[in-house]
């Protein structure tokens, strides 16, 4: 994911995403823990996407903010 893409979503849309990669990085971390992990990047991806969707949240608040 690019940060570009994020760029003209909702901020529901942006809420529902950052919901399904938590999910994601607990199941994860949870095959992490058992052995059953193969590609460990994905942990990395995951954590990256993450914080990308948590900057695009708090530019749209500061955007709005400046706005009203």
């Amino acid at each position: 994911m690019k940060g570009s893409e994020l760029v003209g979503k909702t901020t529901d849309e942006l809420k529902d995403q950052l919901l399904s990669l938590k999910k994601e990085q607990f199941n994860l971390r949870f095959q992490k823990a058992t052995g059953q992990l193969e590609n460990t990047a994905q942990v990395r991806k995951v954590r990256r996407d993450i914080a990308r969707i948590r900057t695009a949240q708090g530019a749209t608040t500061r955007a709005a903010a400046k706005k009203g």
